[in-house]
C-alpha cells in the first residue's frame, strides 16, 4: 500500500517538475550586454562606412530607409527598425549628420512599419535635406537565419556607393523581432 501511494505521488509530481523545469529565466543584465544582435548591426555598418570612405564627407546629411522585408517591400517589423536605428547610430558616431526621417511630415511613414522610400521619392527627399546619400536596405527570414542586405545609394544617380550583406541566427529573440506589428 506505502508503495502504491508513493508511486501515485511521485506520478502526480512529475508534471509539475516538468512544467518548472521549461520555464526559463529572465536574462541578466550581462547576459542581455553579451547578446551580438547590435554589435552585428554595428559591423555592417562599419562596413559601408570602409567602403564609401570619405568619397561622401563626414559631416554631410544623409537619410536611412527603414530596412524592409524583402518579400513585401512595404512592410518591416521591429527586427527592420532596429537594425536601421543601430546603423544610422553607427553613421553619426562617425560624424555623419543622419536626417531623423520619423520627425518628419512629408516623408511616407505607415503606422507600425517605419519610414519606407519609394525610389522616385529618393531624389526629393535627398534634394530637400540636401543628402548625400541614402541608406537602405531588406531582409529575408529562412527558417534557421535571417539575411540582412545593406545599400548606400547615391540619390542622384541611384547607384550603389557600398553594399553590405550579413546573416543574424533565427532565435527566440530573433523570431519575436520578425513578428509585424501590423
Amino acid at each position: 500500500m506505502r508503495s502504491s501511494v508513493l508511486t501515485l505521488l511521485c506520478a502526480g509530481l512529475l508534471p509539475l517538475a516538468a512544467c518548472t523545469s521549461s520555464v526559463k529565466p529572465d536574462p541578466t543584465y550581462d547576459q542581455a550586454a553579451s547578446d551580438r544582435f547590435v554589435p552585428a548591426n554595428y559591423k555592417a555598418a562599419d562596413a559601408l562606412l570602409g567602403q564609401i570612405d570619405n568619397s561622401i564627407g563626414s559631416g554631410n546629411p544623409l537619410i536611412i530607409a527603414t530596412v524592409v522585408n524583402i518579400d513585401a517591400l512595404d512592410q518591416s517589423s521591429t527586427l527592420g527598425r532596429l537594425v536601421s536605428e543601430h546603423v544610422s547610430s553607427r553613421f553619426s558616431r562617425a560624424g555623419y549628420h543622419m536626417v531623423e526621417m520619423k520627425f518628419r511630415n512629408n516623408v511616407y511613414v505607415r503606422q507600425h512599419q517605419g519610414e519606407m522610400m519609394l525610389t522616385r521619392e529618393i531624389k526629393d527627399l535627398a534634394r530637400s535635406h540636401q543628402a548625400r546619400a541614402v541608406i537602405v536596405g531588406t531582409y529575408g527570414a529562412a527558417e534557421d537565419m535571417v539575411f540582412i542586405n545593406l545599400k548606400v545609394i547615391d540619390p542622384a544617380t541611384n547607384v550603389a556607393l557600398a553594399a553590405h550583406d550579413y546573416v543574424l541566427p533565427r532565435d527566440a529573440a530573433m523570431k519575436s523581432l520578425l513578428r509585424s506589428t501590423r
